[in-house]
């Protein structure tokens, strides 16, 4: 079964689509098959993938308002094993046209039911706010990563989507769990940074499964890939980020692994959806 996660936190700015696009070529390139869908109306995410969102005949939007059916809208992208449901400028107005369709809620899940298994891993870049957007990602997803900038409020955004999380949990997705927190934007010259890391380490004493061991550092190359249209790993793949998010689609496919008792997904590569 593939396994659907959201990457959100309701504060801006803290990597989720520098976590979408890198993870999900480093999942890639483990032999892993993944469909990333661009839930963000900025459409970093699609634009980090070298897509040109004014040239899209089809994208999370239409597939939300019934237009076109979720198959329809995925990309094949360069890499093998991976491929992106895109955004364009329309997902912006997409709130406000959602309100009068009935479980407005449950669009993006009813949509990718039949099609998620055919990925090992299904990645959901969501908007850096709490709109309608961000909770059809959460009530599709099966786990939430939580990308937090090593910064002084991360804390405060950390509580923000927790108590998001819960909320799905109560009324749309009781399935809903926390995959974990990642560390983004290291900076080891910054005492901060360390600061930042133990206090969340505390936060979770006694639920230290929520923490991925792999911390993404802040790093120039990160940075300057999405201006290219690749992810890191093709672009400065010896570089640190590079490294980081490396050992994180590791740990993610053996926390995988684990939940399936051990064994290895099969689904099958292939270039097209």
């Amino acid at each position: 079964m593939g396994r659907v996660i959201s990457i959100s936190n309701q504060k801006g700015g803290v990597g989720k689509s520098t976590t979408a696009i890198n993870l999900a070529a480093c999942l890639a390139e483990r032999k892993k098959k993944v469909l990333v869908i661009d839930a963000d109306p900025q459409g970093n995410t699609t634009t980090g993938f070298g897509i040109d969102k004014t040239t899209l005949s089809a994208s999370v939007y239409q597939v939300l308002i019934g237009e076109c059916e979720a198959e329809k809208a995925i990309i094949p992208l360069y890499q093998r094993g991976l491929f992106l449901m895109a955004a364009d400028v329309n997902l912006a107005g997409a709130e406000i046209e959602l309100l009068d369709f009935e479980d407005k809620e449950s669009l993006l899940k009813e949509n990718i039911v039949n099609i998620k298994d055919k990925y090992d891993f299904v990645l959901i870049d969501c908007p850096p706010s709490l709109n309608i957007l961000t909770i059809n990602a959460l009530t599709a997803a099966d786990t939430v990563m939580i990308p937090l900038q090593c910064e002084f409020y991360a804390l405060e955004g950390l509580a923000q989507i927790l108590h998001t999380i819960e909320l799905i949990q109560e009324s749309l997705n009781p399935e809903l769990e926390i995959d974990g927190v990642v560390f983004t934007m290291y900076d080891t010259r910054n005492n901060l940074s360390l600061q930042v890391v133990k206090n969340v380490m505390e936060y979770f004493k006694d639920t230290d499964q929520y923490i991925y061991k792999s911390i993404i550092p802040k790093n120039v190359r990160l940075a300057e890939a999405p201006s290219y249209g690749i992810p890191i790993n093709q672009y400065a793949p010896k570089s640190s980020g590079a490294v980081g998010y490396g050992r994180l689609a590791d740990e993610v496919i053996k926390k995988e692994e684990k939940r399936n008792g051990g064994k290895k997904n099969r689904t099958k590569r292939g270039t097209r959806a």
